[in-house]
């Protein structure tokens, strides 16, 4: 049974790391169809139909699949195997799900985003997807951080971490652009 609890771990994180990669990358690719609808005819047309077919193939194909089948070996796990009663006694998995969960709100934001451009709606700058892009490697932070240390002391410095961390990118994110506004003149 211990082997078996083992796959599923392995399973559940495969998909994990799927599905953190096509949020990551969708997002890259609503920043460029947004910079590509500014631009002029024919590159505009053009660019717009890759990206679209891009993201489509990106978002049902890897990204929906992948969330999909990481919450299923995650049920499994938590449900349906001895270990998984342990670990849902535990607070720091309590935590760990309502980041899930927020994970969850992410995705279907992305999702709404997906839908408005594939219907050549530009509710958002490519500057809010950059910083939008920086919601989901925050989750990862704190899901890791959660799962590998699973003491509460030790995740509230986490917290405090990944609020510095998120200064950080703030920061960078700034330097960033002031450099392509200066590189762009």
């Amino acid at each position: 049974m211990e082997n078996y609890y083992e796959y599923l771990k392995s399973l559940h994180l495969i998909f994990v790391i799927t599905w953190f990669a096509g949020l990551f990358y969708i997002v890259r690719l609503f920043v460029y169809q947004i910079e590509a609808s500014q631009k002029a005819s024919p590159e505009k047309e053009i660019l717009l139909k890759q990206y679209k077919i891009m993201t489509y193939r990106l978002w049902y194909i890897i990204t929906w699949p992948s969330a999909v089948l990481a919450s299923i070996f995650a049920f499994w796990m938590l449900f349906f195997t001895p270990q998984g009663n342990f670990w849902l006694q535990q607070s720091w998995m309590h935590v760990k799900l309502g980041f899930v969960f927020a994970l969850y709100l992410y995705h279907l934001k992305c999702h709404q985003i997906f839908k408005q451009l594939q219907n050549d709606e530009v509710k958002h700058t490519s500057n809010f997807m950059r910083l939008w892009n920086e919601g989901a490697t925050i989750i990862l932070f704190a899901v890791v951080f959660l799962v590998i240390l699973k003491n509460a002391v030790n995740w509230i410095y986490g917290v405090i971490g990944i609020m510095l961390f998120s200064i950080i990118i703030m920061l960078g994110f700034k330097f960033y652009k002031r450099i392509r506004e200066r590189n762009q003149s």
